[in-house]
């Protein structure tokens, strides 16, 4: 029997006793929203596998071809493309399509290793520069200023002339031109990082990090150079371009890569000689067309990198 008197309303039943704290969302990050732009980017695909092809070629070349680049008949001199050599033959008598595959090792290890130096060179400078700001930002700065201020070709042509590369073995050639070119190449570098760090370090989350007594390396590490290094990556992956059109341009000037060294600023000086255009255009042409490729590839892949990385160019 219920009691009258008892006019509270009975408790009702759908509703749960206990209720579990709502998860929150998951925030993205610059990377993964990077990432998500890239994959929506034709252009970041079609310069991945152009570059992948390269790579592939550079490491290794004998699974494109089985010709010695280094063997060469007189009576094959100037011949035009033929079945089995779908690249005609040069006036030595060398397999151009061989040396057009072997030609990507030295140019492309030159790219890659000139940009990890003036990548962590002017990385270490920007950082320093733009952390610590006084004195040393103005020593570091003019430094920089005096090496930028020199063309990066022209650079290295004075150096490269003064130190040749004659009689020198294959790694030391390769050596001597990545040290040229990542001497005055770090200062562009330098400075895109000392901006990045300049925008990086006036944040809350710095500031807070800094009052709970973070220390210095704590902070640069931690916090200011993984949310710094997005901009210098995709400006590095055009450099990287640049720096295979630069060690092309001095071998072709004949101050860069000699034997025994094959690459393709090499190869193409050589087609270049006067009658050989008309004699054996083929000399010329497909040297050329691998190297713009890669070349245009880097600079394609750092563009989507540019517009992933930078809200503001979508």
């Amino acid at each position: 029997m219920t009691d009258p008197l008892n006019t509270s309303p009975a408790a009702p039943t759908d509703v749960p006793t206990t209720s579990s704290p709502a998860k929150p969302a998951r925030g993205r990050s610059l990377w993964s929203d990077a990432w998500g732009e890239l994959q929506r980017n034709p252009m970041f695909w079609i310069s991945a596998v152009l570059i992948f092809v390269a790579l592939v070629m550079a490491v290794a070349p004998g699974l494109f071809t089985s010709v010695d680049p280094t063997f060469g008949e007189l009576s094959n001199a100037r011949k035009p493309p033929t079945d089995g050599h779908p690249f005609g033959f040069t006036a030595q008598g060398y397999d151009v399509y061989a040396r057009t595959i072997y030609g990507a090792r030295a140019s492309i290890l030159i790219g890659v290793l000139t940009t990890l130096m003036t990548v962590i060179l002017g990385a270490i400078v920007g950082l320093l520069s733009g952390f610590y700001g006084g004195w040393l930002d103005a020593l570091l700065s003019r430094v920089g200023e005096i090496f930028f201020a020199i063309p990066l070709l022209l650079a290295g042509i004075m150096v490269l002339y003064v130190f040749p590369l004659n009689n020198a073995s294959f790694a030391r050639q390769v050596f001597q031109v990545v040290a040229v070119i990542a001497l005055f190449g770090w200062p562009s570098m330098a400075r895109l990082m000392r901006g990045a760090v300049l925008q990086v370090k006036p944040n809350d989350y710095v500031n807070a990090a800094k009052a709970l007594g973070a220390s210095s390396p704590r902070l640069i590490f931690s916090h200011i150079l993984p949310n710094a290094v997005a901009p210098m990556i995709a400006v590095a992956t055009i450099n990287l371009g640049v720096y295979i059109a630069v060690e092309a341009t001095l071998a072709f000037l004949g101050i860069g890569l000699r034997q025994p060294a094959i690459s393709w600023g090499q190869d193409i000086s050589v087609a270049s000689a006067l009658g050989m255009v008309r004699a054996a255009p083929h000399m010329l042409i497909f040297p050329s067309i691998f190297l713009s490729l890669t070349v245009l590839a880097f600079i394609m892949l750092g563009d989507a990198l540019q517009d992933a990385f930078d809200p503001k160019r979508r």
